[in-house]
């Protein structure tokens, strides 16, 4: 997966979760800084709650020909370092 191109502001590179909620759109549900010991801490305790609870992890990326895509996850160490953000969504309803 290509690193996400910096803003020429950017300092600081929080990761974000955010949880799809049908009528709501995207919920911030954590962010922080995965070089931080303190912050990655939460946020795998997060990651794992989430998944936990029965959601699908992924983190939106570029593929081929520049189109948007976005790769599942489930571990968080399978989350890339340079992600912006994972995105939480339940599962389809019917299967099992």
């Amino acid at each position: 997966m290509p690193p996400r191109s910096r803003k020429r502001f950017d300092i600081i590179s929080p990761v974000r979760f955010l949880r799809m909620k049908p009528g709501h759109g995207e919920v911030l549900i954590a962010e922080g800084d995965v070089t931080r010991a303190e912050d990655e801490r939460r946020l795998i305790q997060e990651f794992r709650r989430q998944l936990d609870e029965g959601l699908w992890a992924a983190v939106p990326c570029t593929g081929p020909q520049g189109r948007r895509e976005s790769a599942m996850v489930s571990s968080f160490q399978d989350v890339p370092r340079d992600a912006d953000r994972v995105i939480f969504f339940p599962r389809a309803a019917g299967g099992r």
